[in-house]
């Protein structure tokens, strides 16, 4: 779907990728409703955007609340008159550490947030995505959606499930106007890690480099309303999630040791 005067409701929009999204969209002539639980955050997306800001509506709220969530579709269509797409984009990561050592209310927060409160913005907004001619859904995995990475488990579940839910929801929408993206971002340069409100640990130099750098933000926005644009049914974000899916398919047990053996000392 071409997003060029359509309305897209992006999560996640005051920082990182989906503030580079914004801008993406903005750029092509969409319009967007911009969510994020941070409204500082979005009014200085907002300002960034300069004179094509005009064409955003800020909507500051958690997307874990569900009340929050099934009251924002009317707020959006006041705002915008119509929506065509959705991209759910918002996530946390978890506190680097075991599951053992994992306490339930990070647990919770972290299902909350990432499978619970992308099912809510699709419960919401899917019953007036399927009244357009056409539209779009476009959910945000990630490269622990399909690979186990230790001391990410609770965040990789939810994204695993993020995973297969965008995956049936492809199929329950395939005879009606809606389309559906899933996205496997591998690591992007965004401050997710503070955003999580957890502390990201870094392994000790040991002279050796890794031939895999994140991607810049916002050529990981650009790779993602590529996909959506051209329909795609999946988008792989970056070389490492790309190299990572094909290795993990070849040989899972050899990808589960490889990234355990990248892990282990920022757990130990």
């Amino acid at each position: 779907m071409k997003v060029d005067n359509k309305t897209i409701v992006l999560t996640g929009a005051g920082s990182g990728i989906g503030r580079e999204l914004t801008f993406a969209l903005l750029e092509k002539g969409a319009r967007v409703a911009a969510v994020d639980i941070n409204e500082t955050a979005l009014k200085e997306t907002r300002k960034l955007a300069g004179d094509k800001g005009k064409n955003m509506s800020l909507h500051a709220l958690s997307i874990s609340d569900r009340s929050a969530v099934e009251a924002l579709p009317e707020q959006v269509l006041t705002a915008h008159k119509q929506v065509d797409g959705l991209i759910n984009n918002a996530g946390i990561i978890q506190p680097f550490i075991r599951i053992n050592d994992l306490d339930y209310d990070a647990i919770k927060r972290v299902m909350d947030v990432n499978f619970y409160g992308t099912l809510y913005m699709i419960k919401a907004f899917l019953p007036h995505l399927l009244k357009r001619p056409e539209a779009h859904i476009v959910n945000v995995s990630s490269m622990g959606g399909f690979l186990p990475v230790p001391g990410q488990s609770i965040y990789g579940a939810t994204k695993a499930a993020v995973k297969l839910l965008t995956e049936g929801l492809h199929s329950e929408l395939a005879e009606t106007p809606v389309r559906v993206t899933l996205v496997f971002p591998g690591a992007i340069a965004t401050n997710i890690s503070d955003n999580s409100g957890v502390k990201a640990p870094h392994p000790a130099e040991d002279g050796k480099k890794s031939k895999f750098h994140p991607m810049p933000a916002d050529k990981a926005a650009a790779e993602i309303l590529k996909g959506m644009e051209k329909d795609k049914t999946r988008v792989m974000v970056g070389k490492d999630a790309k190299f990572m899916l094909k290795l993990y398919t070849t040989s899972p047990s050899f990808a589960r040791n490889f990234i355990r053996k990248q892990m282990k000392e920022l757990l130990d």
